[in-house]
């Protein structure tokens, strides 16, 4: 772990430049939209290490995987989203020199990621080998507003001489993942054309035919007068450049003010894409860089309106938590059903950028609480959508009915070729399953179950139906080969959380059944006619119900995290040197899969989810029993572990695991940055807060909070939509305000007693009343 980073509550600084950082800031530094994104790359040529990213959502390519131990239902490829048409470069020559800060000395730098206004500004001052000194300022942002607009402001001084400054805006599509075989690119040129004044580059992708069209415009001025300096007019392979010389005095201000947008083929016609390019783009520099700007500060003022959590007395955690919420924001907007949540969102290319199970698990909690619902409601939607090809993926491992839902996806067909992925770690089905609950009881909306929601789960019913089996000496059903959320253990029987949450899907599925019978009869009888449900499969999902087989300890009181648990040498954490960890860069994977350490909560990632089900003496036992042999090395474990920390009084824990959580990216804890952030464990940081220190939950349709102070804050405060009313929820030591923020009233419970937050008006409760 190395903190660079300046501490603030509003910003991401950076007070000095490191080439050994470059690659981790550019990650940390990253600026989206929902629509596209991209790293913290420089605008200028830089010779250095970097990872040089630009996103598209939803533009992905199936890169083929078939490997020597191929095995019968494995995806034929692996998804992969892919590097972008580089739009921010401004090429920057001082008399024939290049200005690269891998050559230079640098001074003066600093960098700010603005995330109060959603932009990324840096100044520094470069002198040459020459020793020709120039100060640059840069700013830009891509627009929350108009969804394929990036603009930026690039200002260079001249500080000791006098001469000529080449300017080279462009365009680069000759651009490779890092992970690509052999190098290989996945861009074919179709078009450009390069002007004195701009240009366009239109690429399509070599399988699947996704095209995207990037068209750039500028402008150049020299201490506030417009230039019209004769450009050349560059082309060559996937990439165009208009480049201008200019003379300048000593101290002369030189402001670049370049424009770019990007538009797919996902949102417009082939032949429309130039079109809608430029259209785009005459009207975003026709509005001009202060017009964008200003539009920009409003939409993020909106945002924060919605999501803003604050914390008086710990400045460190309240930037980690802004951060988190920012990146959000900037990654997922939930307007497009077709998209969904990658882990590294724009920031990286890890994982593909592919939909995993985090997104129902994590994210889905967030955006239920921090926007419209219809937010949150398409990112199911976007499951539902993919209901056909789950059921496809079933049967490609050999199954009669059912659906099960990928590991690893984009549209839908699994593309993760680890066996004890792709096979194996099918408890992804309990988290989709679990969305569907969690966004009906959180929302009230249970016109979605006969809308969408009753299909997935009568098939994903259907899957664990077959995906069980019934033992006679045990007189129960069991689920062998199984691979939980810990995968540092793979191929394992009777994995508690599996077996927990496949008889869980099965009861709420009954429930979900017989709430549209008693009450939407003819969407009823419509849907058991269209999906052929019949009594005796029903039947046997209670029979499953009654019988399942579930782990457990009774000498320990603990739930077992799969059979033979306790054969192993248990040993925490705490009794390792130091040397030993992280296990998944020291130790091999023979010796990780033989010792009893966790690598994200298991056992307790159920205890969690079905939190109404267990006592808290339960929970006290089982997290007594397997944090202390947790070794966080998943992104996804401190948060959960935080939060069942909050529940049950264990405030250091609860905020050591805060604390790891939220500054996971800022302070590299994992060594792993460089990659891109992890985008949808931010949800889960969100959900420590909220979830865990705030106490949230729903209980028959209620609003209920259990809020605490982990001790190193003087105050906090967060925001939550529920059910149309935008409620703020203050906590002291001494009392609980809860401010409705709209005209409609909230029935809340806070610590056990009921309250009414009429509109525009405010409720306190005393925080003495709470006990642990």
């Amino acid at each position: 772990m190395k903190q660079y980073l300046t501490i603030d509550e509003w910003s991401i600084i950076e007070e000095s430049f490191d080439p050994q950082t470059q690659e981790i800031s550019e990650s940390v530094f990253s600026l989206g939209n929902g629509f596209m994104g991209g790293r913290a790359n420089f605008e200028e040529q830089y010779s250095g290490s970097s990872l040089q990213g630009s996103y598209m959502a939803g533009v992905y390519y199936p890169d083929k995987t078939r490997v020597g131990w191929w095995k019968n239902g494995y995806p034929e490829y692996f998804a992969k989203v892919l590097n972008s048409t580089n739009w921010i470069g401004i090429n920057i020559d001082i008399e024939g020199t290049p200005l690269d800060l891998a050559k230079c000395t640098v001074s003066d730098f600093r960098r700010v990621l603005n995330m109060k206004e959603g932009t990324l500004s840096r100044c520094f001052t470069a002198t040459l080998e020459d020793g020709k000194e120039v100060k640059v300022e840069s700013i830009r942002f891509v627009s929350m507003t108009r969804q394929e607009i990036g603009a930026i402001r690039y200002s260079i001084i001249p500080v000791n001489f006098s001469g000529e400054i080449t300017i080279t805006p462009y365009l680069d599509g000759d651009v490779k993942n890092k992970d690509s075989n052999y190098d290989e690119k996945f861009w074919n040129e179709v078009e450009k054309q390069a002007g004195t004044e701009g240009g366009h580059l239109t690429l399509k992708t070599k399988k699947l035919d996704f095209h995207v069209t990037s068209a750039m415009a500028f402008d150049i001025l020299i201490n506030g007068e417009k230039v019209n300096a004769d450009a050349e007019a560059i082309e060559q392979e996937k990439y165009v450049a208009s480049k201008m010389n200019v003379s300048v005095q000593s101290g002369d201000q030189v402001v670049i003010y370049k424009y770019v947008a990007n538009v797919t083929s996902r949102n417009h016609g082939l032949g429309q894409l130039v079109d809608a390019a430029q259209t785009a783009l005459q009207a975003a520099k026709e509005a001009g860089f202060v017009t964008l700007l200003t539009e920009q500060i409003e939409a993020w003022r909106e945002k924060w309106k919605e999501s803003d959590i604050i914390i008086e007395g710990d400045v460190s955690a309240q930037q980690a938590i802004r951060f988190n919420i920012f990146q959000l924001n900037q990654t997922y907007n939930g307007e497009d059903d077709r998209l969904n949540i990658g882990p590294k969102g724009f920031t990286g290319e890890k994982y593909g950028g592919s939909t995993y199970w985090d997104t129902e698990a994590y994210c889905v909690p967030f955006y239920l609480s921090t926007a419209d619902s219809s937010i949150a409601r398409n990112l199911l939607i976007y499951r539902y959508k993919h209901l056909e090809k789950a059921k496809e993926n079933a049967r490609k491992l050999g199954f009669v009915k059912g659906a099960l839902y990928p590991m690893v996806t984009m549209n839908g067909e699994e593309c993760h070729n680890e066996w004890e992925i792709t096979f194996e770690e099918i408890h992804r089905n309990g988290a989709i399953a679990y969305a569907i609950y969690n966004y009906v009881n959180y929302t009230g909306d249970k016109a979605y179950l006969g809308q969408y929601g009753l299909e997935v789960l009568v098939e994903i019913s259907r899957f664990w139906e077959e995906r069980v089996h019934y033992a006679n000496r045990k007189d129960k059903y069991v689920m062998l080969g199984v691979t939980g959320p810990n995968e540092y253990e793979n191929n394992v029987n009777n994995n508690w959380y599996t077996n927990r949450m496949a008889s869980w899907t099965m009861e709420y599925t009954l429930e979900a059944l017989d709430y549209l019978k008693k009450n939407e009869s003819t969407r009823y009888a419509e849907l058991v006619d269209k999906l052929g449900l019949q009594e005796s499969e029903t039947a046997k999902w209670n029979d499953i119900i009654a019988k399942m087989y579930y782990p457990a300890d009774e000498e320990l009181g603990i739930f077992l995290q799969q059979d033979g648990f306790l054969d192993k040498e248990i040993i925490q954490v705490k009794d390792l040197a130091a040397e030993n960890l992280p296990l998944n860069q020291k130790w091999s994977w023979d010796r990780i899969l033989r010792s009893c350490f966790i690598k994200q909560a298991d056992v307790l990632q159920g205890l969690y989810f079905l939190g109404d089900r267990y006592d808290l003496d339960t929970k006290k036992r089982n997290f007594d029993f397997y944090e202390p042999i947790t070794v966080h090395e998943s992104s996804l474990s401190p948060c959960i572990h935080s939060i069942l920390a909050s529940e049950l009084g264990y405030k250091d824990k609860a905020y050591e695991m805060y604390l790891r959580t939220s500054r996971l990216d800022l302070d590299n804890y994992n060594n792993d940055t460089e990659d891109g952030l992890h985008s949808t464990s931010m949800a889960g940081t969100w959900m420590s807060i909220v979830h865990g220190f705030g106490g949230l939950r729903v209980h028959d349709g209620r609003l209920t909070l259990s809020p605490s102070n982990p001790g190193h804050w003087t105050a906090y405060s967060f925001k939550i939509m529920f059910r149309g009313s935008r409620l703020k929820v203050s906590v002291s030591d001494a009392q609980v305000t809860v401010t409705n923020e709209t005209d409609i009233p909230a029935s809340i419970t806070i610590y056990d007693k009921e309250y009414t937050v009429n509109g525009l008006s405010s409720i306190t409760a005393d925080s003495n009343s709470v006990t642990v």
